[in-house]
């Protein structure tokens, strides 16, 4: 977490009061936090309904579920929390890039009635990227609903999907925030059925005034994003020139994740030996790798056993410097030249 989230989420347990009460110290809160609203907003150059709730998936779980439509599409590499949410829904396929198959989407939609398509503005795994313009024509064509899992997506990264999207998920503690707190973008409130409570009766239950306050301050600090492209790319190139693959390396993808094939050494021995070396990757994304089964996001792209199981992910942040990446990159080369002297 930033230090300046960490500080606005002091401030506000310090002057905390329920942003619902009607006397003076809620009426102060509520300005607080309607403030941070639009900060939060504001950072992502959303000039519609921003709902602010417990995080992604909680964002996630409204659209799917209030949602005036009469039938959801999802697609074969959306993480987990939409896995679950969108069971019974349709599935479409990707390619072996990890990218939407459009005719695929567009047969899908082809006379469905009035449907919400689920697709993720990079995968939490492979960090490979959806091409949303183009998914949101062939959406908005069919008279459907776009819903964009963002949760990945810095500040102002994409204007293509703030211009397409109907409906987007965002979290805070993807972005340096305190977690318990995230945003769903909403670009018209009437596609959603109402349940009355707090956020104009679409999420009820007090308000986090000082997670929203710690958001705010959060996504106001930029992040270098062509700095962090810089450092994958370098601990790319030298797992590759070691003998290592890179996941979706011909795709469009965003710097804050990588993916890493290992050959010959599952995902779990590598994690146990990063681990015990101070290190902190995981193998998928954080709601589905403490499970080791395979990932279905590597399933979806065609890989096969035993390659799927010798993946591990990576992720950069505004901390990451080029001696982390060499570091890893050493243990990397380490680890495998180990397991290859023991295979031999």
């Amino acid at each position: 977490m930033l230090p300046e989230a960490m500080a606005a989420v002091v401030e506000g347990m310090a002057h905390w009061a329920n942003p619902s009460s009607p006397h003076g110290d809620g009426r102060a809160a509520r300005a607080a936090l309607e403030e941070a609203r639009r900060r939060i907003a504001a950072a992502y150059g959303w000039a519609y309904e921003t709902l602010l709730t417990s995080g992604a998936s909680e964002s996630l779980g409204i659209a799917f579920a209030r949602s005036v439509v009469d039938r959801r599409l999802i697609t074969a590499v959306e993480h987990d929390a939409v896995l679950r949410l969108g069971e019974g829904a349709q599935v479409l396929p990707v390619t072996a890039e990890g990218i939407v198959q459009r005719d695929a989407l567009a047969a899908a939609l082809d006379g469905a009635g009035r449907t919400l398509v689920c697709v993720q503005w990079a995968n939490s795994e492979t960090g490979v990227r959806q091409p949303i313009a183009a998914i949101a024509e062939v959406v908005h064509g069919a008279g459907g609903l776009l819903l964009v899992d963002a949760a990945q997506m810095p500040a102002r990264a994409d204007a293509e999907l703030l211009r397409h999207a109907d409906l987007v998920a965002v979290s805070a503690h993807k972005r340096g925030g305190p977690p318990g707190i995230g945003a769903l973008l909403v670009r018209d409130l009437g596609v959603l059925l109402p349940t009355g409570g707090q956020e104009k009766g679409y999420r009820p239950g007090t308000e986090n005034l000082p997670g929203a306050l710690g958001y705010a301050a959060a996504i106001a600090v930029p992040e270098d994003l062509a700095e962090m492209a810089r450092l994958r790319t370098r601990l790319e190139a030298a797992i590759v020139e070691a003998g290592g693959e890179t996941v979706g390396a011909a795709s469009p993808r965003s710097p804050l994740i990588g993916a890493y094939r290992m050959p010959g050494v599952s995902s779990a021995a590598q994690l146990i030996r990063f681990d015990l070396a101070g290190v902190a990757v995981s193998a998928g994304s954080a709601c589905s790798s403490g499970s080791m089964r395979p990932s279905h996001v590597l399933t979806a792209m065609g890989w096969a056993e035993p390659a799927l199981r010798e993946v591990v992910r990576v992720s950069f942040g505004r901390s990451t410097t080029e001696g982390d990446v060499d570091r890893f990159a050493a243990l990397w080369r380490a680890t495998f030249a180990e397991a290859r002297a023991r295979a031999a």
